[in-house]
């Protein structure tokens, strides 16, 4: 085992060390508390966090404090964290070369002696969680007789279940045993598939993570005067949400399988961390620490081997770095920059297009439509929810007069001459599209950019009419606008780089993730998502169930059905895209003619009266029930495998992205397309649909698991 030990430290050489630098504190009557600050020198936009040679000298550090603590050097002993932040949890650069099960474990073992070791000094252990605190910087503080916490930190979280893992440095028994079942779940399994929620300094005092809050002006010196008076028995310290017998009993078990329902319902079965977690933390409930983190050592170390988790890394890689570099971008010192912005149209698209560029840009927004009872339709949802931000306390009256103060409408296009960014979004008609931009561009200064927000049409043509179109970007936001991160930049032959530099540099102040893609019908996304929902419609014409086609697809692990993607899109739109690319690429794209005879019934699902889904709606089954070769779950699945394996083969050799990464990114951001999967190309790779497909992988190796 030491050699295994010896051997990661190597493999982690270049591991930017947090250090555990330590000072003594007086404290009244005569005791002394010893601090330990985890400090990796670099400033804030560096996290501290614990890779292999952190944990051996935070272990080394506490061992020594130990010992001074058996010879009464010390009293009592106090982590804390650099300036602005605790820590940001296990290193994850190196988790991708993790080679065995052995090793993993040892990694799991490792982090359980050096964080477990913090309650295990003699003395009273507290940390005062000044800070970001991630993943196993929670797990130090939870390791701890008492903690603290800054009322101002950025957030605490234990991310984990997102990944492909969940917290396996005591965090899976900790945390239930300390602020009951109910809340432990909702930290460790609800907050992380919400899109990584986290908890503000209120939150953690509320549950019972932390034992005191102090403001940040004084913190650590208030942190220390009440760890004295804990450590006097001056403060008695209360847990209100520490489980007794009667939750251990009855409700520990009733909370535990209600999460298994609710999870299954949401997500299915495919993820395998959220379930790892729920049998760990159902475990807490009658086992000592040490069989609850000898459990977590077990199932981390099968996790962190495994495919998920691998996935799970190559996406969080993505998401955190390549957003932050996108291929193809030009040089940000050609963008133009935007003063007023116009938004052609005035429904719900365009309305939030507006509400999200008068929040971000923070400049005067200009709506316009065929009539003034559609502007004005449109002005009032626009102030509705500027209205509905102020009362749920999101902005306050000052923002709410500014954006208000800010947003504009009119029918009349010489209000358009000075916006320096002009974007549409009428009708998925390329005649339409182009008309509304010959018809503003006589208006607009020069200089002014265009953008378009289809969602399949060609960008060149839709600019065929313009004097200018150099200046036409596409700019595909994805629905809800204003919670979906992905912007597809769409450059056709003609736009320039000043035009697609001041679009990416747009998408960036509108907190979107952007990524350039090449003029084809559906871009990235849209083209994948036909090429399933294609496949979908055609397993029904051909007589296959409803049931056994969303059954079929489940593997997949998506957020949704094809048939829920269908109803959520609506299927106009959706019978419109798929016929958008059967007429760009007949030989790979079923048409969309049954589809339009659903969307003109008009839904596939029975709901109740909250809009769960009951089954499905009889007259949609029956619109289906002409076909006479039903295929199985097992064909279908593999011909969407195989559809989705040749189609992003051939869009990366037509150049519509530059590589896997791209399209990867694009499914999980704009999609949400699972991290557990990597996006698309990990798992095409992984279930053989590569090799059969092109004789190749997408990946060199393989994104997988080492089991």
């Amino acid at each position: 085992m030491a050699d295994k030990f010896d051997a990661l430290l190597e493999r982690s050489k270049d591991e930017v060390v947090t250090h555990s630098l330590v000072r003594d504190v007086p404290i009244s009557g005569g005791k002394i508390l010893a601090l330990l600050t985890l400090d990796n020198g670099k400033d804030h936009s560096r996290p501290n966090t614990l890779g292999p040679a952190t944990l051996k000298e935070y272990a080394d550090r506490l061992a020594e404090l130990k010992a001074r603590a058996a010879k009464g050097e010390i009293h009592a002993v106090a982590v804390t964290g650099k300036q602005y932040i605790l820590a940001a949890g296990a290193d994850l650069t190196q988790a991708s070369t993790i080679p065995d099960r052995e090793t993993a474990k040892l990694i799991a073992q490792q982090g359980h002696a050096a964080l477990g070791s913090l309650s295990e000094l003699g003395v009273p252990s507290f940390v005062f969680i000044n800070g970001l605190a991630l993943g196993g910087g929670v797990e130090i503080a939870l390791n701890a007789h008492y903690r603290t916490v800054d009322s101002s930190i950025a957030a605490l979280a234990l991310p984990e279940v997102f990944l492909g893992i969940f917290p396996g440095w005591g965090g899976a028994w900790l945390l239930p045993n300390l602020i009951g079942i109910e809340n432990a779940l909702k930290v460790i399994i609800e907050n992380p598939l919400k899109n990584n929620r986290t908890l503000k300094g209120r939150d953690v005092l509320e549950l019972g993570i932390a034992d005191a809050m102090f403001s940040p002006a004084n913190f650590l010196e208030e942190s220390i005067k009440w760890a004295d008076d804990v450590v006097s028995g001056r403060i008695k310290v209360k847990r209100k949400n520490e489980p007794g017998k009667i939750e251990r009993t009855v409700k520990w078990p009733l909370a535990i399988d209600i999460a298994r329902k609710s999870l299954e319902s949401k997500i299915g079965k495919v993820a395998k961390s959220p379930y790892a977690a729920l049998d760990l933390l159902s475990a807490a409930r009658n086992t000592d620490k040490k069989t609850g983190f000898a459990a977590e050592d077990e199932r981390l170390s099968e996790l962190i081997t495994g495919d998920q988790f691998r996935a799970s890394i190559y996406a969080f890689n993505l998401v955190q770095k390549r957003t932050k570099h996108p291929a193809g971008a030009p040089d940000k010192a050609l963008a133009r920059s935007i003063t007023k912005v116009g938004v052609i149209g005035a429904g719900l698209m365009a309305s939030q297009f507006a509400l999200l560029f008068l929040r971000r840009l923070r400049v005067p927004v200009v709506i316009t439509d065929l009539d003034m009872a559609r502007v004005d339709k449109g002005l009032d949802y626009i102030r509705g929810e500027i209205k509905s931000l102020l009362e749920k306390g999101r902005i306050d009256q000052d923002e709410s007069n500014r954006l208000n103060g800010l947003i504009s409408g009119t029918t009349d296009k010489t209000d358009f001459a000075d916006c320096d960014w002009v974007i549409e979004a009428v009708f998925e008609d390329l005649k339409v599209k182009q008309d509304v931009f010959a018809e503003i561009e006589p208006h607009l200064s020069e200089t002014a950019i265009l953008a378009t927000n289809t969602s399949s049409l060609n960008v060149g043509q839709i600019g065929a009419k313009l004097k200018h179109p150099e200046r036409l970007v596409g700019f595909h936001f994805f629905n809800p606008v204003a919670v979906m991160p992905l912007v597809e930049v769409v450059r056709s032959k003609k736009t320039d780089d000043a035009t697609l530099s001041t679009a990416m540099v747009t998408a960036g102040s509108l907190r979107k993730n952007a990524v350039i893609t090449s003029d084809t019908p559906g871009f990235v996304v849209n083209r994948i998502l036909a090429r399933l929902l294609g496949e979908a419609v055609r397993a029904l014409d051909e007589g296959t169930s409803f049931e056994v086609v969303n059954e079929s697809i489940k593997p997949f692990g998506l957020p949704m059905t094809p048939f829920e993607l269908l109803e959520m899109v609506g299927l106009p739109v959706a019978a419109h895209v798929l016929d958008t690319h059967h007429e760009a690429f007949p030989d790979r794209y079923y048409d969309g003619a049954s589809l339009h005879k659903l969307a003109e019934y008009g839904k596939i699902f029975n709901r109740d009266g909250k809009g769960k889904i009951t089954g499905f709606d009889p007259k949609a089954v029956e619109l289906f029930s002409g076909g006479k070769t039903p295929a199985d779950g097992e064909e279908i699945l593999r011909r969407v495998e195989d559809g989705l394996a040749d189609e992003i083969h051939r869009m990366l050799k037509e150049g519509v992205v530059s590589e896997p990464d791209d399209i990867d990114l694009c499914m999980i951001i704009g999609a949400g397309w699972p991290f557990q999967m990597g996006g698309a190309t990990p798992y095409l790779d992984r279930v053989g649909a590569s090799e059969r497909v092109f004789n190749d992988t997408f990946h060199h190796p393989p994104i997988r698991g080492v089991d």
